[in-house]
């Protein structure tokens, strides 16, 4: 006969059955109240994003209204550099001397030639005028030697026929003939002379002429280098010796110049129309054109150097002012020098045949009817309805009406 069951073992096994079964029930219940609170959830960010939408309103892109000028919708390329001075010089003197009279300052016009300064040249002066007597004396001597050298001819011609009627010796004859041949070189000697003294004033004269420091060519004078008595020397050959002067340019020679990087390089031409901004003079823009194309790279920077000219020049452009140039796809025409008042082509919608832009006036948009002008690229000019610093909304929604709520997109 089998044994009864042990009734601790059924009562374990009730146990174990009962503590499965109470897992069971709390993981459904943990799983329904997830599912009920994902529920919840799901629910109230749908009523709050439809509440949050009726309160703040669409959002949406804004642009500003510009005033630009039309040559930045014909820019190919835009590159920064300095107003240089094509033809400068530093004036300096060819001889070695203390100044003692200095005419120019930093602004002063000069003439080519005109005298800017002068070195001490009292010896130099005494050197002119005896060079200058001695041409004198030289000339003196030319025309004593001429008069004995008519004489001796004259006795030689006499003296020759003498001997062929055998009035006198040949002895006398030849002292004659020696005569003359003496005054023949005496002319000589005194004309080599002349020439001899006539050098040596122009040497003289020269020397002088090296005391004086004349302007090269006409322009303004940039830098004044010394002062009265400075001792100056060429080249600053002479210790404690200024070298220069003065600096000077030429004005009408004024260009820009900039550096291209060699990846841009082929959107410019010699030739191509330009416009110059100049930092000095911030509401002026310049016309101009390529001057050239320097034929050698910078490899230090990857950049080509390129020359623009104006084609007029102005007063108040000054050497090493900074300038930017804008190389442009065209000629700028008289009417396109003046500044339009623009808005990207996108802010603009078609409501009842009128174009219209909606303007941000705080929170909500206002429907403006504008009148347009010509397109440039991505702008359009506006002739009437908006002004200047107007935010309106770009691209905006086809629901979007006047009046509404909007929220302006961040970035």
């Amino acid at each position: 006969m089998k044994s009864p069951e042990n009734p601790l073992d059924l009562e374990s096994l009730r146990l174990e059955r009962g503590e499965t079964e109470l897992r069971y029930i709390r993981s459904r219940r943990r799983r329904n109240l997830m599912f009920f609170s994902l529920i919840i959830l799901v629910v109230v960010s749908g009523v709050w994003w439809v509440w949050s939408g009726a309160l703040w309103g669409q959002k949406v892109a804004v642009t500003t209204v510009l005033k630009i000028y039309p040559s930045q919708a014909v820019t190919l390329l835009n590159a920064s550099g300095y107003v240089v001075a094509q033809r400068k010089a530093s004036v300096s003197s060819k001889s070695t001397g203390r100044l003692s009279y200095l005419g120019i300052e930093e602004g002063s016009r000069v003439q080519q030639g005109e005298i800017i300064a002068r070195l001490e040249n009292d010896d130099l002066n005494a050197a002119r005028d005896r060079a200058a007597f001695n041409v004198k004396a030289s000339t003196a001597t030319l025309e004593q030697a001429q008069a004995e050298l008519t004489d001796a001819r004259l006795n030689y011609v006499r003296q020759e026929k003498l001997l062929a009627q055998n009035l006198i010796s040949r002895q006398d004859f030849d002292a004659a003939e020696a005569r003359y041949r003496k005054a023949v070189a005496a002319v000589a000697n005194a004309q080599a002379t002349i020439k001899a003294a006539v050098a040596a004033l122009a040497e003289a004269q020269t020397a002088v002429e090296y005391s004086f420091i004349r302007a090269p060519f006409n322009g303004v004078v940039l830098t004044k280098n010394a002062e009265v008595g400075e001792v100056v020397a060429p080249f600053g050959a002479a210790a404690n010796a200024r070298a220069a002067v003065a600096t000077m340019a030429d004005m009408d020679s004024l260009m820009v110049e900039v550096d291209v990087s060699e990846a841009n390089i082929n959107q410019v031409k010699v030739d191509q129309p330009c416009e110059i901004l100049l930092d000095a003079l911030p509401g002026e823009r310049f016309s101009g054109k390529v001057h050239m194309i320097v034929p050698t790279a910078d490899r230090s920077k990857a950049t080509i150097m390129v020359k623009v000219a104006f084609d007029e020049m102005d007063p108040r452009i000054l050497p090493e002012m900074s300038a930017k140039a804008a190389f442009l796809s065209r000629s700028l025409r008289p009417e396109e020098q003046q500044l339009r008042l623009v808005v990207h082509s996108e802010a603009l919608v078609q409501q009842d045949g009128r174009s219209t832009a909606f303007v941000l006036k705080e929170n909500r948009v206002e429907a403006v009817s504008v009148e347009v002008g010509p397109k440039m690229g991505d702008l359009v000019e506006i002739r009437a309805g908006l002004r200047e610093g107007n935010k309106v909304v770009l691209r905006p929604p086809k629901n979007l009406a006047s009046g509404d709520r909007v929220q302006v997109q961040e970035g």
